[in-house]
């Protein structure tokens, strides 16, 4: 049957169903989201005189969760009028109502007694056919549908977001025993063209896949840690970024997922896996134990590994369980691979080495890869599912079986054996039938090694993907150190950026004309966009800060007069140049999609003109590009001051969108012409379809705008008098008001005596002249320096 998603219900509207609840708002779905009826009234109810008769009363725990999440940060919500899709209930009064939803997800507590008395009152209202799939993250599948009818078991299985639901990428699906093939293959489409994640169909075992490794791999790590002494900051300075994890490592990322969250998956495990041969890994370790009984529970309870007081940030000590001052941790193995920036390329150099550091990696690695061997078949058919769920459920760069490739199969087996590991005996049935590695990559698809087969076979869904590390190789045209040109076939290029979080500067902004260059020559179109962490964190401020320093005042001139002409080369080519921001996309980053012909952003793109953090105005065409959007806002009879006064704003306060749909609301992207991906992966396959349709259409070079009407003195003196009075109310600084008024001047025009029409080259000429007159100036040059070493914005 063919099925459409208009409306969903979600029974349950805790942490985790009121997240749900907002992704799929998210995407454009209606939500009915319900909770129970409270058992009693509040204080504050029976003071106003309320019963439980009464609608607020009887809502009040749904909307009181769904407030709360839509309240919370991050928050779950792409843009906060997206809340207007969910319509809150209870489940006594409303639970009718799912018999026009499509697809109802139960997300109550982890009960088996109660699920069930839920499915059994969601099978009297459901229509036939409608999907009914539970959140849970363990409770065996084929438990909840007993008793149920036959269309009711057809159409059901679990679907096990991630918390948060917005960020976390993977979506688990468990088929039940009666599970449909064709509601498997709806649900795995569906989660990643429409929720944007990661889809892994896993088995019905004890805590499915991800949490099944990750709560492993947590508890391994409890165990070492006491075994070879290591402090906690320790561990955390080992298990972050150094090795392609998040920023919170091991033991922040309990603290924020809350330590009885892991106590409860590991005990389930404990129980449930009798036979697992880390069985006894899974039981708590005694610092654990006393956590709980201290109720020491992480962010929830205001400490738990890390405790803050004041400003200060304390560690636990393992061994005292008391805590003291946070100790700095450093390895000399790590200052190895501080000149190696992929951390898929760093593995080989860790487990080699000669210091604690050293003995930790072969250490956890080794239990990790044989523990992931022996997962399969019991969790997982195939190995690609097992690092697909590390990556998109804990935020991974990397999967188990990735870096066992990255270290060498046979190298991983030797090391393994050193620590008393054998790995499963399919490892060595692959080496003997040629394959010598887990992945290979073929004709620009990624190919994982088939266990059942014996044979390298291509990872599915992949057809809708665009993956630049499988094709970089083979359709590279051209490249510097800091960006390549790829051809992606039917006459589009993509231009990516390589060089230091993707700054821009003159290798990146070469680049770009090059592609240009070529495109017109011989191409359609170009895309601009990688796969890295972020899109770009904008212009290089280190050359700039190095120019300014020695007063090479004419090259820094030339340097951002380049970076203008560059963005109005993406503005004014003859082919279609599509820009696909993702992530952090900051400053000139910003400036780039502003000057695309359109732009493909991912839904989770942080933008804005973040400039003022560092002492200038927008320098690349941003301050001219904001003046223009307004021009285009004047209606005949409106008060013109209002709209320049908004776009000031954004710039002035440095305003940068939570979502790509905020970015529209900031006027940063455009409605009817910008159009926004939910999943990255294909990101820069839907851009090169832009690219085409716009191609196909008959692509006109734009002609150069002659026609912005900027307002000048009238302008200029509303900012000035709005900019006096901030720094009188001490609101800004002495700088913040030069800098302020630098911009002002720049969007009024200047002080033209009356509203006047002029050109983007106008006003692109004073906006370098006022970047570059705050670049002599001694406060800019301590923001820059200030950024460059701290990594975080000065007020001086």
């Amino acid at each position: 049957m063919k099925r459409i998603i208009k409306k969903v219900a979600i029974i349950g509207s805790g942490i985790m169903g009121s997240g749900i609840a907002c992704h799929f708002a998210n995407i454009g779905v209606e939500v009915l989201l319900l909770d129970i009826v409270p058992i009693a009234l509040t204080e504050v109810e029976e003071k106003k005189g309320l019963t439980l008769e009464s609608k607020v009363v009887r809502n009040r725990l749904v909307n009181d969760y769904l407030a709360n999440a839509l309240k919370s940060n991050p928050s779950p919500i792409y843009s906060q009028k997206f809340a207007n899709r969910i319509t809150t209930g209870n489940t006594s009064d409303d639970i009718a109502k799912i018999s026009a939803c499509d697809w109802i997800i139960e997300v109550v507590v982890e009960r088996l007694d109660i699920k069930k008395l839920v499915f059994e009152q969601i099978e009297k209202f459901r229509k036939p056919g409608t999907l009914v799939t539970s959140n849970t993250s363990g409770i065996p599948i084929k438990f909840m549908s007993e008793g149920r009818s036959e269309d009711f078991q057809e159409n059901f299985c679990g679907t096990h977001f991630f918390n948060p639901a917005r960020y976390l990428k993977l979506f688990e699906i468990i088929p039940g025993p009666k599970t449909s093939t064709d509601v498997l293959d709806f649900l795995t489409n569906y989660g990643s063209q429409f929720l944007g994640k990661t889809s892994v169909v896993a088995k019905d075992t004890p805590a499915f896949i991800g949490n099944r490794i990750g709560i492993f791999g947590i508890q391994s790590l409890f165990h070492l840690v006491k075994e070879m002494g290591l402090t906690i900051e320790e561990v955390d300075k080992l298990t972050g970024p150094v090795i392609g994890r998040p920023k919170s490592a091991t033991f922040r990322t309990v603290d924020v997922v809350g330590l009885d969250t892991l106590v409860h998956v590991a005990n389930g495990l404990y129980e449930g896996c009798p036979n697992d041969e880390a069985h006894d890994l899974f039981k708590l370790p005694d610092f654990v134990t006393k956590m709980m009984e201290n109720k020491w529970l992480g962010s929830k309870t205001g400490q738990g590994f890390y405790k803050k007081e004041g400003k200060e940030i304390l560690s636990l000590d393992l061994n005292t369980l008391e805590y003291r001052a946070a100790k700095k941790a450093s390895f000399a193995t790590l200052e190895l691979t501080k000149t190696i920036d992929k951390p898929i390329d760093r593995f080989k150099v860790l487990v080699k080495g000669k210091d604690k550091a050293g003995d930790f990696y072969r250490k956890n690695f080794a239990a990790m890869f044989a523990y992931c061997s022996n997962r399969i078949p019991e969790i997982s058919d195939d190995l690609y599912k097992i690092d697909d769920a590390m990556k998109a459920g804990f935020g991974w760069e990397n999967g188990p079986f990735e870096i066992w490739d990255a270290i060498g199969v046979e190298n991983a087996i030797e090391l393994m054996k050193a620590e008393g590991y054998i790995p499963a005996a399919w490892v060595n049935d692959m080496l003997a039938s040629k394959s010598s590695s887990f992945y290979t990559v073929k004709n620009g698809a990624t190919h994982y090694y088939n266990i059942t087969t014996k044979s390298q076979e291509k990872v599915p869904g992949q057809d809708a993907f665009i993956i630049l590390n499988n094709i970089r190789e083979s359709h590279k045209i051209w490249g510097n150190s800091d960006a390549t040109v790829l051809d992606l076939g039917d006459g589009i290029l993509n231009l990516e950026f390589h060089s230091k979080m993707n700054t821009i500067g003159g290798g990146v902004l070469t680049a770009i004309n090059k592609a240009i260059d070529m495109a017109e020559k011989e191409y359609r179109g170009l895309v601009i966009g990688n796969q890295g962490t972020n899109f770009s964190v904008g212009a290089n401020i280190g050359m700039i800060f190095m120019m300014a320093v020695e007063q090479e005042y004419e090259e820094l001139k030339m340097a951002i007069k380049m970076f203008q002409d560059t963005m109005m080369r993406v503005r004014y080519s003859s082919i279609p140049v599509i820009v696909a921001p993702h992530g952090m996309t900051l400053g000139g980053g910003c400036e780039m999609s502003m000057h695309a012909d359109r732009v493909v952003a991912n839904a989770e793109t942080y933008i804005g003109l973040v400039e003022f953090g560092v002492g200038v105005i927008p320098g690349g065409g941003g301050s001219k590009e904001m003046t223009l959007r307004a021009s285009d806002l004047f209606r005949k009879n409106d008060v013109e001051l209002n709209a320049l006064q908004e776009y000031f704003l954004t710039i002035g306060m440095a305003k940068v969108a939570t979502s790509a749909y905020e970015a529209f609301d900031l006027g940063i992207l455009q409605k009817g012409k910008d159009i926004v991906v939910v999943n990255k992966d294909r990101q820069i396959a839907v851009a090169k379809q832009v690219a085409i349709q716009m191609a196909d259409q008959g692509y006109t070079q734009p002609i150069r705008r002659t026609d912005i009407k900027v307002l000048g003195k009238q302008a200029l003196g509303m900012f000035l008098v709005g900019t006096n009075q901030m720094a009188a109310g001490k609101y800004i600084s002495e700088h913040d008001l030069k800098i302020a008024n630098k911009l002002a001047y720049v969007m009024a025009g200047g002080d033209l005596s009356e509203p006047t029409l002029v050109s983007e080259q106008y006003l692109l000429d004073i906006e370098r002249e006022a970047f570059l007159s705050l670049c002599t100036e001694r406060k800019t040059l301590e923001r820059i320096q200030f950024m460059l070493t701290k990594g975080k914005p000065l007020r001086n």
